[in-house]
């Protein structure tokens, strides 16, 4: 079984996604806080992160770059609502 860390502070998004990552049988774990988001990511070092941009206790930004720095290799989708080109450019 896959898992799959949703790190969102909207709790409808991560509903959705619980809802039909859980049909494609993945394990969810989910956190509405960035900070917290970064400790499972670590604790956890699931299949796939789907990490918010902008997260309360610490930005997605700073988690990925802290994920990464802890040598976890997993895909991370990430969600935002902003468009900028800069945005795009700081996530990768």
């Amino acid at each position: 079984m896959k898992t799959v860390l949703i790190i969102e502070d909207d709790p409808e998004i991560v509903h959705l996604l619980e809802i039909h990552l859980k049909d494609l049988q993945c394990q969810v774990h989910t956190s509405l806080r960035g900070d917290d988001g970064l400790t499972k990511a670590v604790q956890l070092v699931p299949d796939l992160i789907i990490l918010d941009i902008m997260l309360p206790g610490m930005d997605g930004i700073a988690v990925c770059q802290k994920i990464r720095a802890n040598n976890i290799k997993s895909p991370i989708i990430m969600l935002t609502a902003k468009a900028e080109e800069i945005d795009k450019v700081l996530g990768l």
